[in-house]
């Protein structure tokens, strides 16, 4: 082998070897983060409603905001009242999830439960989300609001505490 073919034959060895330690492979994480509401009692004739809404805008790359997750409730004892109910919300867009009095399972006049939203987070983030959350008491009949809460629920600001 001539000293220019070794040359050129170790300058195109070296070039793979440096591009295959420049290659980088992205591994994704999917994770939940919930956000529980502090106990909130619902009376008989009364409605309790969870809101969420995605504040966040589309990336500066056009990837649309999107967030996902699920709503609970679970009574005094813990235990889920129904089944969790699954959330999709783009930019603005709000999801609710209702539990009237009725169908909660509660006797009597009275009966205390706990909200929970549970946000599905991918890492590293493929789409912004910041979603913001809420619960609300209302008289079944006439609409009428009672109480609202409100917190944060994920995005950059994601504590889980209540507030924004």
């Amino acid at each position: 082998m001539s000293k220019r073919n070794f040359v050129v034959t170790s300058l195109l060895a070296a070039a793979l070897a440096m591009s295959a330690f420049a290659q980088t492979t992205t591994t994704t994480t999917t994770s939940t983060r919930t956000f529980s509401f502090p106990p909130v009692g619902l009376g008989s004739t009364e409605t309790a409603q969870v809101n969420v809404v995605n504040m966040a805008s589309a990336s500066s790359g056009g990837t649309a905001a999107s967030c996902t997750g699920s709503i609970q409730f679970a009574n005094a004892s813990g235990t889920v009242i129904g089944k969790a109910t699954t959330f999709t919300v783009a930019t603005g867009q709000i999801s609710s999830v209702t539990l009237p009095f009725g169908t909660s399972g509660f006797s009597g006049t009275h009966g205390d439960f706990v909200a929970s939203v549970t946000q599905t987070v991918t890492i590293p983030q493929t789409a912004p989300c910041d979603l913001v959350v809420s619960l609300e008491t209302y008289a079944t009949a006439t609409g009428e609001t009672h109480a609202v809460l409100t917190g944060q629920g994920g995005g950059p600001a994601y504590g889980g505490g209540p507030g924004r």
